[in-house]
């Protein structure tokens, strides 16, 4: 029976030089989105859905105001 010779480990490349890259170094403009990820139940999913379009308001903008409304009345 033969046996396998294992292939060679493969050496690291040099990380690139700085001047090939600048923009990993920036941050995120102040305001550009990002995904904010959670879970919920799904009947409160439901419930602040249709809180939200009730009062002509995204998602969005109600967790936006419920956080800023909840930063009021218990200190930031």
């Amino acid at each position: 029976m033969a046996t396998k010779v294992p292939a060679p480990k493969r050496q690291r490349e040099a990380p690139p030089v700085l001047e090939h890259t600048p923009q990993n170094l920036d941050k995120t403009p102040p305001l550009a989105t990002e995904t904010l990820n959670f879970k919920v139940m799904s009947e409160f999913k439901r419930e602040y859905k249709g809180y939200a379009v009730s009062r002509g308001m995204t998602m969005v903008e109600l967790l936006q105001e419920s956080f800023q409304l909840y930063k009021e009345r218990h200190g930031s």
